[in-house]
């Protein structure tokens, strides 16, 4: 069993890397673009059986920081 977690800055945490990317996109000449926010995607090979739970506290514990970070996890 797979399954991927999107980890994503908490609104109002500042994200330089999102500005890097914005700021690149405008040089490249791509208009349009408003705001830019990084993330990271994690992709998990998991036991069959693997409880919720498990994962979350994967993601509790590991994968994100929870004071500045959200996660949300998609079974595949």
């Amino acid at each position: 069993m797979k399954a991927r977690v999107f980890v994503t800055l908490k609104n109002g945490v500042l994200d330089p890397q999102g500005k890097a990317i914005h700021h690149a996109l405008e040089g490249l000449g791509f208009s349009g673009v408003n705001d830019v926010r990084q993330g990271k995607m994690i992709e998990l090979d998991l036991a069959d059986g693997t409880s919720d739970a498990d994962i979350e506290a994967m993601c509790t514990r590991l994968l994100a920081n929870t004071v500045i970070e959200n996660f949300r996890v998609e079974r595949q």
